[in-house]
């Protein structure tokens, strides 16, 4: 396979997922576009009720990537993601005995894209970190659309949705891992069913937020 990229890659040269032009093998983005993304540094937030620490704002570069890995069909940039992700997350964030949980994707939906993005990201933070990955949560009902919903509108249509899986047992220390946070309400929903189920502490990661939040 990495024989067949790198042959690929001499006939069509990686591309930028921001602007289309010419990006380094192995890359995302162009040097432009790289310089451009607004990194958050260490400092972590509070929202919808859970400690977050997210990588970078969701704009610009950033907000193309999360588009690319979760509606075009392009699973493999979880792997750079999580590579700036895993080097940028604050001291003793991604360290044992924690694991890692994915926010979980309903059914239908991970059908019709094929992977869940949260899994992927997670799966690449763990080859990274050394921590283990628990997919413990599950979504049930109805697959309702959150896209130009309010925050109070997410929580409630959400909370009800995401569930342990059958026979899991959370770990002790979670670190939920999600492509973006924007109200907090999935966090919050995945943090109260982990909490209930036996968790001592919930924390998450992300790769963007929504800026000011």
């Amino acid at each position: 396979m990495a024989l067949l990229t790198r042959a690929l890659e001499l006939v069509v040269p990686p591309f930028c997922w921001e602007c289309g032009g010419s990006a380094a093998s192995g890359e995302p983005l162009c040097r432009e576009c790289r310089t451009a993304l607004r990194w958050l540094g260490e400092k972590q937030a509070e929202l919808a009720g859970v400690r977050l620490w997210a990588a970078v704002a969701y704009e610009g570069p950033a907000r193309a990537l999360v588009h690319g890995l979760k509606y075009r069909g392009a699973p493999g940039l979880a792997r750079p993601m999580a590579a700036q992700m895993a080097a940028g997350a604050p001291a003793a964030l991604l360290e044992c005995p924690a694991a890692l949980v994915p926010v979980p994707l309903h059914p239908r939906r991970r059908r019709r894209r094929g992977y869940n993005q949260a899994e992927r990201l997670a799966e690449a933070l763990s080859r990274r970190t050394g921590l283990p990955v628990a997919d413990v949560l599950c979504r049930q009902g109805p697959a309702a659309r959150q896209v130009g919903q309010g925050r109070e509108e997410r929580l409630a249509g959400i909370a009800g949705s995401v569930a342990l899986r059958t026979r899991a047992a959370p770990p002790g220390e979670a670190v939920l891992v999600d492509d973006v946070a924007t109200t907090g309400a999935t966090l919050s929903a995945c943090a109260a069913s982990l909490l209930a189920g036996g968790a001592r502490s919930v924390r998450a990661v992300t790769y963007a937020r929504t800026p000011g939040r």
